[in-house]
């Protein structure tokens, strides 16, 4: 089993890269399955989440070549339209390869996702919102069966701006006669990506970002290459371990805009951030200062991913900082690991009460989940002390050598197997 031994208490500085966003590439690689050619998809991260979208193209047909960064997906000869239970349980993400595959194949046979337990993430969202694209839906013995013969546009309202379901929407509705048009859609960034990959191929999509997505159906596509935006949750936890080791470092290959409520919260705590087109400095020299509330909401709003990483910075901060998780459940599974570390935390349902101010002190913990266990490397490299980081894989999902990545920058951290 491997695991991340950590020296904390260490200041960062230099520069770093961040890496394409996970959200934005799995369900692009789930697209190009609409399109029986070749599509070439650059700024692609090595993720374990990755490999396993790639296992499910593989198992249906498609031949997947890989460069680097770079993937080529051929779509063209695509023989089946089931994912295997395995398969589907290897990330939560899977679903999206629901509205592709019925939109090339005309019918598709899954079985419930897997992936993070952040608590229930019914996907009855993105169902009843196919149905509306004429599609029929049976479950039976776990197993949901999806067929239809031809699909025609729709009005769809979002009753949650999911971001799932509107992804699959879009997809779907690509060869959907008619017009399609989704209000209440998730505005992400990723959201704009998956729009702008669409068109690329032929699609005619307009609205992603906004308040109405709209999706004129197409007859055919054609074979592009796409650049996939950077990972603004990677660049998360690179901004809040410096803000928490202290330092001085350049981060590169980011979206500044897309992060905006996230600066906010760093600059109230005492940080001093710079930005330019592609890039965010940030130097934390003083003593931290509270943030005041941190609130998830769908965007543009402070973002349920970067909720516990942003709760380690504020057991750094003086005084204290009420979280409120407001997307899932099941988001504070890494308070019990933080609290062995010394932190100050009280959870009552979705609401978690941060004393900050208290040292943290290095410690053996497990990573329960993909965004806690990046927390955890943050909270340790800020501790005195070493630690130990296990059940990695949880890690892997969203993070290509992280290790590598934080040792280019100061960090004294290693991964043993």
């Amino acid at each position: 089993m491997s695991v991340l031994r950590i020296n904390g208490g260490r200041p960062l500085a230099g520069r770093i890269s961040v890496h394409g966003a996970k959200n934005s590439v799995l369900p692009i690689l789930a697209a190009t399955l609409i399109h029986p050619g070749e599509m070439t998809i650059h700024n692609c991260p090595d993720l374990r989440d990755v490999r396993s979208a790639i296992k499910i193209l593989t198992a249906l047909g498609a031949k997947i070549k890989r460069e680097k960064d770079k993937i080529v997906v051929d779509a063209g000869t695509i023989n089946c339209c089931n994912i295997a239970d395995d398969l589907m349980r290897e990330m939560r993400s899977s679903v999206i390869f629901l509205g592709a595959m019925l939109s090339r194949c005309k019918s598709a046979v899954i079985s419930y996702p897997g992936g993070c337990e952040l608590g229930p993430r019914p996907i009855d969202l993105h169902l009843s919102a196919l149905k509306k694209l004429g599609i029929s839906i049976t479950e039976e013995n776990g197993k949901i069966y999806c067929s239809v013969e031809n699909l025609s546009g729709a009005d769809i309202h979002l009753p949650f701006p999911s971001v799932g379901a509107t992804e699959n929407i879009m997809i779907a509705a690509m060869f959907a006669k008619g017009r399609t048009r989704i209000t209440n859609p998730a505005r992400e960034p990723e959201i704009e990506d998956l729009q702008n990959f669409l068109c690329a191929m032929g699609g005619k999509i307009t609205g992603a970002g906004g308040h109405v997505i709209e999706i004129e159906g197409v007859s055919k596509t054609f074979d592009c290459e796409h650049k996939v935006i950077p990972d603004r949750i990677v660049a998360a936890t690179y901004l809040t371990a410096v803000a928490v080791s202290g330092g001085d470092v350049l981060i590169e290959n980011v979206e500044p805009s897309q992060m905006n409520v996230m600066c906010e919260k760093l600059s109230r705590s005492g940080c001093l951030l710079y930005q330019g087109e592609n890039y965010i400095r940030i130097i934390r020299k003083n003593p931290l200062y509270s943030m005041g509330e941190i609130k998830t909401e769908p965007y543009p709003g402070f973002p349920t991913d970067a909720q516990a990483l942003f709760a380690v910075l504020a057991t750094q901060c003086d005084g204290q900082t009420v979280v409120r998780e407001n997307i899932f459940e099941n988001r504070y599974q890494y308070v019990p690991e933080l609290v062995k570390m010394g932190a100050d935390i009280k959870t009552c349902g979705r609401v978690a009460v941060i004393n900050g101010g208290n040292c943290l002190n290095g410690a053996a913990v497990k990573a329960p989940d993909l965004r806690g266990g990046a927390a955890l490397i943050v909270a340790a490299l800020g501790a005195q002390g070493e630690s130990i980081i296990s059940e990695l894989s949880h890690i892997d999902r969203g993070y290509e050598n992280i290790e590598g990545c934080l040792s280019s920058i100061g960090a004294q951290i290693v991964r043993e197997v």
